[in-house]
């Protein structure tokens, strides 16, 4: 669940606009339109969600291969207004949303998980039979 959503989940219309902001956004760093070299072409944009009052915007990023975290990092820090700009030319949103950018650490845990599950104890424990 995302930092901005209540207990009922997004509406379609935060949804909607995450999406056409998640878009925008892979659209600008695939074609290189920040002035920042680290940016060029090395994102993936994973997840976008919006406040309700769609006037921020959370971004998940993954640099390419998962490298260079840390520069990647200070560099979408760095080019915030960059950034904002070249998603206004792409949006027409009646209130360009701030954006804040964060590392998405989901596949990380997902690769942990799927490491501990395959652990020969691990898997010999789930293969247990209950009823013994």
């Amino acid at each position: 669940m995302g930092k901005f959503e209540t207990g009922a989940g997004p509406s379609q219309r935060q949804l909607r606009v995450g999406e056409l902001v998640r878009h925008a956004l892979s659209e600008i760093f695939s074609r290189g339109d920040v002035p920042d070299g680290i940016l060029d072409g090395g994102i993936t944009v994973l997840e976008v969600s919006m406040s309700p009052d769609l006037r921020q915007a959370l971004i998940y990023v993954m640099p390419l291969a998962g490298e260079r975290r840390v520069e990647v990092m200070e560099a979408l820090r760095r080019n915030v207004k960059p950034i904002r700009g070249a998603l206004s030319k792409r949006l027409a949103l009646k209130y360009m949303p701030a954006l804040k950018f964060e590392l998405d650490t989901s596949l990380d845990y997902a690769g942990k998980m799927d490491t501990l599950m395959n652990d020969p104890k691990v898997r010999r424990d789930l293969e247990k039979d209950p009823d013994q």
